[in-house]
């Protein structure tokens, strides 16, 4: 068998999201069935993240085996081209070495959040951001974030269905800025870390948006943060702000030479 690495960039608004369901469409069930039109058998394919039904991803990272060996353009034109019309691209593809697994070889997940802040509905963007109608304080934002850079129980900023032996995670990063796009004022959080929680994102930037918005103090956040308590935790923000923008490897197979 011959792995390859996968990068996919998809709209997640018509999935019940990456994982495959019986019955259900989903991201990774699309790509399984390109797959098998191209090599006709079963395939099961293993990605980086699990995202939730209306996340998006700009590269998510999957791998998967074929029997025969494929030219990595060839195979990634053959899987566009039976992945129509599904809002699922293939952006790029790569030999894999026998060892790399694209969920348990990352070093690091990064997330995108996008906030439009604007009053009039959206139009273009609809489905592809969270359009909040009243001006949020950056600077507030900020030092409520701050609590929950580095390494805490975060089990207040997790789903009570989170499968994860363990609350424990290390943010490293949660960086928020103001971008000017042509549909308005938009509000961007570059969230990253080795790995999250199930809905430790979205939780995360629910809470701080309201804390943006004066509902809450910064030093809430700490408190919600150590209360431990999933009862404390902000409202969680909508799936179709959410990008899986970047995974990280030490070996990115997208980086090395072609063989």
């Amino acid at each position: 068998m011959h792995r390859y690495a996968l990068k996919v960039e998809y709209h997640g608004a018509p999935f019940v999201g990456w994982q495959r369901q019986v019955g259900l469409a989903s991201v990774q069930g699309a790509i399984e069935a390109a797959l098998a039109k191209i090599e006709p058998r079963e395939h099961r394919i293993a990605a980086a993240g699990r995202t939730d039904a209306g996340v998006h991803a700009l590269a998510q990272v999957a791998h998967c085996d074929m029997t025969r060996k494929w030219d990595p353009f060839r195979l990634s034109e053959a899987l566009n081209y039976h992945l129509k019309p599904h809002p699922v691209a293939i952006v790029g593809c790569a030999y894999a070495t026998s060892d790399f697994h694209a969920r348990f070889s990352a070093t690091e997940r990064r997330y995108l959040f996008r906030i439009l802040v604007r009053r009039a509905p959206t139009t273009h963007q609809t489905g592809l951001v969270w359009q909040v109608k009243k001006p949020l304080d950056l600077d507030r934002m900020r030092m409520g974030a701050a609590h929950l850079i580095g390494q805490h129980d975060f089990t207040t900023f997790r789903s009570t269905i989170c499968q994860s032996t363990t609350p424990v995670k290390t943010l490293d990063t949660l960086n928020i800025k103001e971008v000017e796009t042509l549909g308005g004022l938009e509000v961007h959080f570059d969230v990253r870390a080795r790995s999250f929680l199930h809905n430790q994102v979205r939780s995360f930037i629910g809470t701080l948006e309201r804390v943006g918005a004066g509902s809450l103090m910064p030093a809430d956040v700490k408190d919600m943060l150590d209360a431990r308590d999933r009862g404390a935790c902000g409202p969680v923000s909508p799936p179709h702000g959410l990008y899986l923008a970047h995974v990280g490897y030490d070996k990115d197979p997208f980086s090395q030479p072609a063989a």
